[in-house]
């Protein structure tokens, strides 16, 4: 027999959060019963469900409707990713000034994850004028709330001596705050500077780190610095080679 939204009524609190961390087909078939019923929250977890192809086909172009009905609800994280289909053409096309817009109502409504992905644009001059001002703005925004992510962004203010003046001894510091927080640039950027200072040592645990996270794509363009400049330490970023234990 079909779920039916009154069955996931009739679950206590308890059964309802043990079958969340089952299998991705249940936990898909649940949030779609719920999003179906017009629960917000499951409409905004049911499209990422659908975004990410996690226990579901991929579906962005549906993704992207429940998205935008979850965020006319108010729904903050729903904003930000409606910010994201435009931004990155998921199931529309690309279009970065409608990108920016929903980023600045959820930034607006306190989401850190939204001043970080808006500074971005301000910082890029995408879908709104180059004002590096404000991007900083909005990234130490972002960051007093502790996104990791805009604290390495300002750390690169610093290092640049973009708006601020170019201070390294910041820099450092807010690259190392973003690396213990778990960002994988942060960790780049911090065992960067180590290499610079001479400690390589320290700077191998830290780029070991790097493949936890990072995307294929930044772990590229990581080796590639790494060749320029400390090759002995590329096999640090490919932590199941057997020679990146003899560093």
């Amino acid at each position: 027999m079909a779920l039916t939204y009154d069955d996931v009524r009739r679950w206590s609190a308890e059964e309802l959060n043990r079958r969340l961390s089952g299998p991705p087909e249940e936990v898909a078939g649940i949030l779609r019963v719920c999003a179906e019923a017009g629960v917000i929250e499951a409409k905004a977890l049911y499209a990422q469900a659908l975004l990410d192809g996690r226990g579901v086909a991929r579906n962005p172009a549906e993704a992207l409707r429940l998205f935008i009905e979850a965020a006319q609800a108010g729904h903050v994280m729903a904003m930000n990713m409606v910010g994201r289909c435009c931004d990155q053409g998921w199931g529309t096309p690309v279009d970065k000034a409608l990108a920016a817009r929903w980023y600045k109502a959820a930034a607006d409504n306190g989401l850190d994850w939204a001043m970080y992905n808006l500074a971005t644009h301000y910082c890029l001059g995408e879908g709104v004028p180059l004002d590096r001002a404000e991007a900083l703005r909005l990234y130490r925004k972002a960051m007093e709330l502790g996104h990791v992510k805009s604290i390495n962004m300002v750390g690169g203010f610093y290092e640049d001596g973009w708006v601020v003046e170019r201070d390294m001894e910041k820099a450092a510091a807010l690259y190392r705050q973003a690396a213990e927080g778990g960002d994988f640039r942060g960790q780049f950027n911090h065992a960067r500077l180590l290499i610079a200072a001479g400690n390589r040592d320290e700077a191998a645990a830290w780029l070991r780190r790097i493949p936890e996270t990072a995307t294929p794509a930044f772990l590229d363009k990581a080796r590639a610095w790494l060749a320029d400049h400390a090759p002995e330490l590329v096999a640090a970023l490919a932590p199941d080679d057997p020679s990146a234990s003899a560093l």
